[in-house]
């Protein structure tokens, strides 16, 4: 019994391919290990044009030290061709496919994703894509993925783990603060004034993803500790099981470790149940171009995220 049910997981597993785009922010080593296909957004700094390939091409300091000399890089979503040049040798492999993409509330990518699932379906009637929206950004994206790539590995079928991720994927919190407001500024998710006022005032605002996908300034705070304190409530309040959270617990940062180490060392400390120790990624250059250096992001499984 034990090796037919071994058999079958086996079976269920080979059948679809779980894919995302680079802006899940996970090392590359992660996509290696966990054979997980990405497709690149792209950026342009200075008039030259690069993929957001994880570092190789351009290494993530190189890429925060250009923005803090006064480099203004700007990105380009996927494209429906793009995502259709991507999708299809899997789709000749005789998989089908469960493709995450960034959050539609700051992104398109979605739409360009769902316009190749079309596209791509009419060729091959005999396969089946089905593109999720998930709401998220950075290494929450890649934690969505991660908990998909797990639920494969227990046996769930393309329709299973696609179910999965819609009923749970707004159970996933994001909070985010930077030291930083020049990016923000520039991209206009804080405004001239707020930012330069809070600039001056060390103010270092707490934001999170909401239900929608998009990022929001929730709290402001006077300096550094203050906002890690108030981050690190933040996951109190939230988390499932509170204190005793035992899921896994992510963090990205941009060319600030050391700031994302206090919160982690802090997490690590006040919830002991945690599935593992705190994982600590870069921010990516394309997530990267609208945060600038010094923002910290926290991620974690806890109720349903509100508007």
């Amino acid at each position: 019994m034990f090796i037919f049910l071994e058999v079958r997981r086996m079976i269920v597993m080979s059948e679809y391919k779980i894919t995302c785009c680079s802006t899940a922010d996970m090392p590359a080593s992660y996509f290696e290990e966990r054979n997980l296909p990405y497709v690149c957004f792209q950026y342009r700094m200075d008039g030259v044009e690069y993929p957001d390939d994880l570092g190789k091409t351009m290494p993530f300091a190189e890429f925060y030290d250009r923005i803090s000399k006064g480099a203004e890089p700007t990105t380009a979503q996927v494209n429906a061709q793009q995502y259709m040049d991507f999708f299809e040798p899997i789709l000749k492999e005789g998989k089908d496919i469960l493709h995450f993409t960034l959050s539609g509330g700051i992104s398109g990518s979605v739409n360009s994703a769902n316009i190749a699932k079309t596209q791509m379906e009419e060729k091959y009637p005999e396969r089946k894509i089905i593109v999720i929206d998930s709401l998220a950004a950075s290494s929450g994206f890649g934690m969505l993925v991660d908990a998909a790539l797990d639920k494969q590995e227990e046996g769930l079928s393309l329709e299973e783990n696609a179910a999965w991720a819609e009923e749970n994927k707004n159970k996933l919190h994001h909070w985010f603060f930077s030291t930083d407001l020049t990016s923000f500024i520039r991209g206009g998710r804080i405004s001239k004034v707020s930012g330069f006022v809070g600039q001056a005032l060390n103010i270092c605002p707490l934001m999170n993803v909401n239900a929608e996908g998009k990022l929001i300034p929730r709290n402001k705070y006077r300096g550094k500790k203050q906002v890690i304190r108030e981050m690190v409530k933040r996951m109190e309040e939230h988390a499932q099981g509170g204190l005793s959270y035992n899921g896994k617990c992510f963090m990205s940062c941009s060319a600030c470790e050391e700031d994302a180490r206090k919160v982690a060392d802090m997490i690590e400390e006040k919830f002991p149940n945690l599935n593992g120790k705190v994982r600590i990624n870069s921010i990516g250059t394309v997530i990267g171009a609208h945060t600038g250096p010094g923002t910290v992001a926290l991620f974690f499984w806890g109720d349903e995220r509100e508007i």
